[in-house]
């Protein structure tokens, strides 16, 4: 267990006599198979917990393990709360000072373990950063925090990954999402919601106007919903002709994305394929290949690489 996540579950648990695992996985952010493994690590530690199955069951944290948060802040609650994120994030957020003093006063008021047990932070470390990543540059996450918490829409000039130069664009910023070692900006462009990544993100200019977000969304569920179409893309997919001498560098650069429907009937040099993506926007991905490709299917898609290439033309003329 992260030590963010056993003061969030901690915390949790006192707010309320009686949690479901279920009520506790939502609130910590977290799967109910990882609930149940922290709850075992807390019985382990030698918190009072008693554990009830069955409909009507649920976790109570018993008298003696109870966190003492009267002494903190508003601020350092608002701090404690963010879970997920490592010692390099906060710092990046400026959230490091007030969730060390935060931590410092939560642990002064945990009695020990009568077992005799070492305190569960002594065995216990986190750190969510990727192996082999280099740091991300680009626009710091707590360069943007004011105005997000301002509530306001914002003009933004970014680049897109297939891109070389960046375009404005306005926004309806519901907040940042740190993942993986990367921030990204998570926001609505024209009512459909958009990851922008930070170290792609060039400048920003606040507006006079409130964010206009879409009725019931959150940050929380807009980012899980976009990161889920990462992990698990929607099977949009992009017919095409590629000419046969360029399949291994589509293999390449496509991957797991590409299917070849028959190299053994190509005609006239050129093997029929089909891309997977999210949506019409995965088209981009065939600019690359230039003239040695040709989209088929579906319309939309056909349409949407015309006017690509009518904006890069119109762009170099």
């Amino acid at each position: 267990m992260t030590p963010d996540r056993f003061f969030s579950l901690l915390l949790a648990l006192q707010s309320r006599e009686t949690m479901t695992t279920v009520d506790l996985a939502e609130q910590v952010g977290v799967s109910v198979r990882t609930v149940l493994r922290d709850l075992r690590w807390l019985e382990e530690a030698g918190f009072p917990l008693l554990i009830k199955r069955g409909r009507l069951g649920g976790v109570t944290l018993l008298p003696g393990g109870v966190l003492d948060t009267s002494r903190l802040t508003p601020d350092e609650r608002d701090h404690l709360a963010l879970h997920g994120l490592d010692d390099a994030q906060r710092e990046q957020l400026g959230a490091t000072a007030d969730t060390r003093r935060a931590d410092l006063k939560v642990r002064s008021g945990l009695r020990p373990s009568s077992t005799g047990a070492l305190p569960l932070s002594a065995v216990v470390t986190t750190d969510n950063r990727p192996w082999f990543f280099r740091d991300a540059a680009g626009m710091p996450p707590a360069a943007l925090v004011g105005d997000l918490r301002r509530g306001v829409r914002l003009r933004i000039s970014y680049r897109r990954s297939e891109e070389t130069e960046a375009a404005w664009r306005v926004v309806d910023p519901y907040g940042l999402l740190a993942k993986a070692g990367r921030w990204y900006l998570v926001a609505d462009v024209e009512g459909r919601p958009r990851l922008h990544a930070l170290e792609r993100l060039i400048g920003w200019e606040p507006m006079r106007a409130a964010r206009r977000l879409r009725p019931d969304a959150t940050l929380d569920g807009v980012a899980a919903e976009l990161t889920a179409r990462w992990e698990n893309p929607e099977t949009f997919r992009i017919h095409a002709e590629l000419d046969a001498d360029r399949l291994g560098l589509a293999r390449r650069v496509l991957g797991r994305r590409l299917a070849v429907q028959d190299t053994e009937s190509a005609r006239g040099g050129r093997v029929a394929i089909t891309v997977t993506g999210r949506d019409v926007e995965d088209v981009r991905l065939l600019l690359q290949f230039g003239a040695s490709v040709t989209v088929t299917g579906p319309e939309e898609a056909r349409e949407h690489i015309r006017r690509l290439a009518a904006q890069i033309l119109e762009t170099n003329s």
